[in-house]
């Protein structure tokens, strides 16, 4: 019997995907390209509404324009006005003042506030509501019933109410002493209703299990806050810390309405000194200038706050 010497057989020279395979594949572009083209339109918003305004006001800091005359190029020059103007340091230590008060204690009530209507409690919807109403009413109808609040007369609520106690009335608005934490506690009374709304959709999201966990190791109702609740809204947390921090910067109106920055400066804020520079000194470049500055100190305070907080992911 004779044996044939058989050929081994060739390779493949290309090897065709399983259907499922093909098939997953197909779907991710479609997936793909249907998000990009949704996505397409806040793109486009974005890149016109945002992203140019950027670009033409980083060119013209390093103008000097004045609306009437056509802008010249004045290189650093208006940097280095900011450098010496201590009235646009002083409303950004305002600023930061406000801040370092205002946001930690709205903080900190909106958190209790949410705990509390985390619970069913009688009435929980119609507090929610109550709470969160400042933050829909529009500033000026806000700054409006401050006013009249803190109105320095007998007539005023506020000092009606220190009236009793026999103290007042107070210039709350008009006394450089008292302005700027008359201004404070309009920010925190505006600003508590949306941070417990963003808690209390974090609280409802936490799982009941760890709860139950730390139950059986004995835990409190301090340490199962401390260990359990507080880790578990730190995403919501930095959220709402850079959230305010920007709308901080960017408080103007409640200004302009209350105090028109004074009294003697004591209530500037930076985004009333731009406001000043561009439209009441008509310095646009300069004005434009402050307004990069400002954009420069929003993303440092937002690199801070996510080495404070730990970003949204816990790290």
């Amino acid at each position: 019997m004779t044996t044939t010497d058989r050929l081994p057989a060739a390779a493949p020279v290309g090897r065709t995907a399983p259907r499922g395979t093909r098939r997953r594949a197909s779907v991710r572009t479609a997936e793909r390209r249907w998000g990009l083209l949704l996505a397409a339109p806040a793109t486009l918003h974005t890149l016109l509404w945002i992203g140019v305004p950027i670009v033409v006001a980083f060119v013209l800091s390093f103008t000097a324009y004045d609306i009437i005359h056509t802008p010249e190029f004045a290189g650093l020059d208006n940097y280095a006005t900011i450098l010496g103007d201590g009235l646009f340091w002083r409303s950004v230590l305002h600023n930061v003042i406000i801040a370092a008060i205002g946001i930690p204690v709205s903080m900190f009530l909106a958190l209790v506030l949410a705990v509390m209507l985390n619970r069913a409690v009688p009435g929980r919807g119609i507090f929610r509501v109550m709470v969160f109403l400042p933050h829909i009413t529009a500033t000026v109808a806000v700054a409006m019933i401050w006013l009249w609040i803190y109105n320095p007369s007998e007539n005023g609520l506020l000092n009606i109410v220190l009236g009793v106690v026999g103290i007042g009335p107070l210039p709350f608005l008009t006394n450089p002493d008292l302005a700027l934490g008359s201004v404070i506690l309009v920010t925190i009374w505006q600003g508590i209703g949306l941070k417990m709304l963003i808690y209390l959709a974090a609280l409802q999201g936490v799982d009941g299990q760890l709860y139950e966990a730390a139950d059986l190791d004995g835990a409190g109702v301090v340490q199962k806050f401390r260990h359990v609740t507080v880790p578990m809204l730190r995403p919501a947390t930095f959220f709402i810390l850079i959230t305010s921090l920007i709308g901080n910067f960017q408080t103007f109106d409640l200004i302009y309405i209350l105090t028109e920055g004074g009294p003697a400066n004591s209530t500037s804020v930076v985004t009333y000194r731009i406001y000043q520079t561009a439209f009441q000194e008509f310095r646009v470049g300069l004005a434009n200038a402050q307004s990069v500055v400002l954009l420069l100190i929003l993303v440092v305070l937002a690199f801070l706050s996510r080495r404070i907080v730990g970003g949204t992911d816990g790290d």
